[in-house]
């Protein structure tokens, strides 16, 4: 076993077909590799197949394009598989989302039965005790129908139930984690208190790469969890221990509501508001284990099920050796846009508005290009830090995801990754990177950044910025801020070229830089 977060030891594979759902997503993403690993063969149903093409694993999957909600693609899915991996779910609280959750399941389950699929596993979150579904929040309300739904199929059904996941990249973790490092003294809602028991990534995947070989007649739900029941102000104060932080003030009152905490989760970590409300919310109540009989079924090796002080060293580790393979952030945002850029000979939608920028740069197209591959996260965007950090606080404000999401990997990107309000929608490594914007805007949006070979051993950059507007206001959006572009597209596309000029040597042709050099400051 390799000392990592995410990679389990499964039993010896029995060449098994799994269908995989939500394999953009955080789990979903890395339960296909451990699949593979196991021995299985695994296929993937994906609504934009494009977001796996760049994963290492693409080349030994199948994949099949579609919904969850539609019939015929699942019924297409779901051919001559003997194990389906039920890892959707709308995380949001935007009307009808509970709805979206109740048709797909039904839909899930059903071809599953046509199929004569052998066995679904679904992973939802852990319900608290004595307390009425009626109570619950509507997020956990959701995933405890979808395993009934899934349960009441006909198919044998693992429902797997757990609480916080400790790992890199998880949405739970990074919110303790930047609450933690960012704030040394903290005002906190109640739920500080609240009885938790966590789980490590790493054992949430074990767990579900055993489900696969699960006897026939088991048909139910299983509380997973770590070895420790903890409050979320020991999990905080653990954190700085671990992290080798001075120890932190925390002080609990009982004015936040969860919708006061998401939106004060949303202003101090990258998760926005809208993610972190059913996180906070799932958090009012006592989530702690009932049983833990699927370690039963599944035993792991010494040492597991790992610590949560354990979890978060290896968590940690990831981080620094810049290993996360997936992030809280992979799955689509709910709401946000996913229309291709259109073609411009094709393209009979209506206006579209452009801005093109263009500069020969004094180096190598593949200078060039590291600095474009490294544009955003820590390296920001080579013009007005202050517009973009603005621009970024708005969005916050009308509910977006912000500028602070970061990148999942500070030198590579692949298709499907967020950069800061960002999805990367198309890059051809060493010449194009296309940019979709997940900001809430009266239009749709992307941003591109071509590299190509100029004579005497130079580069020609050349930047596009794209805007589709929606109705009057999305004209008028785009008129009000055309001023800024000069400074802010302009000063991007000078200062890329400077910072690409001024990079080492080394980092020339032949090889990418470690580092993609800082953005300028102006």
């Amino acid at each position: 076993m390799t000392d990592d977060d995410t990679t389990p030891t499964g039993r010896p594979g029995g060449g098994l077909m799994c269908l995989v759902t939500g394999a953009t997503g955080y789990i979903g993403g890395r339960l296909v590799p451990e699949l593979l690993d196991a021995g299985h063969r695994v296929r993937c149903l994906a609504r934009t197949p494009g977001k796996l093409r760049d994963h290492p694993w693409a080349d030994r999957v199948e994949i099949v394009q579609g919904d969850v909600t539609d019939p015929d693609a699942v019924a297409r899915a779901m051919r001559d598989v003997h194990v389906a991996y039920y890892l959707v779910h709308a995380l949001g609280t935007g009307r009808g989302f509970e709805e979206t959750d109740r048709t797909a399941a039904q839909v899930f389950g059903e071809q599953a039965r046509r199929a004569g699929v052998g066995r679904l596993v679904y992973l939802g979150g852990l319900t608290p005790r004595a307390v009425s579904e009626a109570e619950l929040s509507p997020h956990l309300r959701s995933r405890a129908e979808v395993g009934r739904v899934l349960l009441a199929s006909g198919v044998p059904t693992a429902v797997l139930r757990a609480a916080v996941i400790i790992g890199s990249g998880s949405a739970s973790f990074e919110m303790l984690r930047y609450l933690t490092e960012r704030l040394p003294v903290m005002v906190t809602p109640r739920w500080v208190h609240t009885r938790i028991q966590p789980i490590a990534v790493r054992d949430v995947l074990r767990l579900l790469t055993g489900c696969a070989t699960l006897p026939r007649e088991v048909n139910r739900t299983f509380d997973i969890g770590g070895p420790e029941v903890l409050t979320y102000l020991d999990m905080m104060r653990r954190y700085a221990a671990v992290a080798g932080l001075p120890r932190r003030l925390i002080l609990p009152v009982p004015v936040l509501t969860p919708g006061l905490s998401s939106h004060w989760v949303g202003l101090v970590t990258p998760v926005p508001a809208r993610i972190a409300r059913p996180l906070t919310e799932s958090l009012r109540h006592e989530v702690v284990c009932r049983e833990t009989d699927l370690e039963r079924y599944v035993a792991g090796p010494p040492g597991h099920p790992l610590g949560f002080d354990r979890a978060l060293a290896l968590a940690l580790q990831r981080i620094r050796d810049a290993q996360v393979t997936t992030r809280w952030s992979s799955a689509s945002v709910p709401g946000a846009p996913s229309d291709p850029l259109p073609t411009d000979p094709d393209w009979a939608g209506g206006s579209l508005y452009t801005d093109l920028r263009e500069r020969d740069a004094r180096v190598g197209a593949d200078a060039l290009w590291d600095v474009v591959e490294g544009i955003g996260g820590e390296h920001g965007w080579y013009s007005f830090p202050l517009a973009w950090a603005l621009r970024g606080w708005l969005d916050r404000l009308a509910g977006g995801v912000g500028l602070r999401r970061g990148r999942r990997d500070a030198r590579r990107l692949r298709v499907g990754d967020s950069l800061d309000f960002w999805r990367v929608e198309e890059i051809e490594r060493g010449r194009l990177l296309r940019l979709r914007a997940e900001m809430r805007l009266p239009g749709l949006a992307w941003l591109e950044m071509h590299v190509d070979e100029a004579g005497a051993g130079g580069a020609r950059y050349r930047q596009r910025a794209v805007f589709h507007p929606h109705g009057l206001l999305g004209h008028l959006y785009w008129w009000s801020v055309w001023p800024c572009h000069a400074v802010v597209f302009g000063g991007m596309a000078r200062n890329i070229v400077r910072a690409a000029e001024r990079a080492p040597a080394a980092g020339g042709p032949g090889g990418p830089n470690p580092q993609a050099p800082p953005a300028p400051k102006n």
